[in-house]
């Protein structure tokens, strides 16, 4: 039986705006992690989708993989006033609460300067009742350590956890072994979660998390290697419990 230890979890409050890191959290079943892509920033040439849970898909926001400078913000959500912090090292840090419609225009004066000025310009703050992941069913997104360890070394660049925007990562399991997992459920803690899918990447894994620069061909290096650009999983969760960082994990 394979199995091992959840090292981090990570949630992404605002798509594309940011990262937190959690110690815990308590996930619910056929929902997504707690907050994560809990808002979105809809660009001026958006079309969103007339769908029941508000989901649309990511062509419409505001991104990395068309403005590598968002890959540099941090952010911390505090969950019962619904306020949102980001910083960044070259715009500071800006506190708001994106369903202050009051707010919008401090934030959008504040994530201006990281959009390119050729490419669609951030104009709105929407929300879905399930998290606005890339997947169109509510997921959470599982990496393996080892996995990220050995392109690391193929590439001859240390890459961060931050580049793949998961939520939870594992360690114990073998490089790639992951892509056998399809279809079957893993326990983390006292939650259990059904693998779906892999994930299919996009440019914003080539830009280094701390910089919002790209220095990195991701997508090259798994292609070369594996002939893909698959890296991660969604997930579902099928028993909702609290997952910690540290908990045990193992496929059955």
């Amino acid at each position: 039986m394979t199995g091992g230890r959840l090292t981090d979890i990570c949630r992404h409050p605002i798509k594309g705006h940011g990262r937190e890191a959690l110690a815990s959290v308590l996930l619910s079943a056929g929902a997504c992690l707690p907050f994560d892509r809990h808002w979105a920033v809809a660009h001026d040439a958006a079309k969103l989708a007339d769908s029941a849970d508000g989901w649309s898909p990511c062509v419409n926001f505001a991104r990395a993989a068309k403005a590598p400078a968002l890959m540099a913000i941090t952010s911390t959500l505090d969950e019962a006033t619904a306020t949102v912090t980001l910083h960044h090292p070259e715009r500071g840090t800006l506190t708001f609460r994106p369903d202050d419609a009051a707010d919008l225009p401090r934030f959008l004066a504040w994530v201006a300067p990281l959009n390119p000025a050729n490419r669609a310009q951030p104009a709105r703050i929407v929300s879905a009742t399930r998290g606005m992941t890339d997947s169109d069913f509510p997921s959470v997104a599982i990496l393996n350590r080892a996995s990220l360890a050995d392109l690391s070394a193929r590439m001859g660049h240390e890459l961060s956890i931050h580049r793949w925007r998961g939520n939870l990562w594992l360690d114990g399991a073998a490089a790639w072994s992951e892509w056998d997992w399809i279809g079957r459920t893993i326990r983390i803690g006292s939650a259990t979660l059904t693998i779906r899918e892999r994930i299919t990447r996009c440019s914003a894994t080539t830009v280094e998390p701390d910089s919002g620069i790209s220095n990195a061909e991701t997508l090259k290096a798994l292609e070369s290697n594996f002939g893909h650009q698959d890296f991660g999983l969604y997930a579902t969760v099928t028993t909702g419990g609290t997952v910690a960082t540290g908990d045990h994990w193992s496929l059955t």
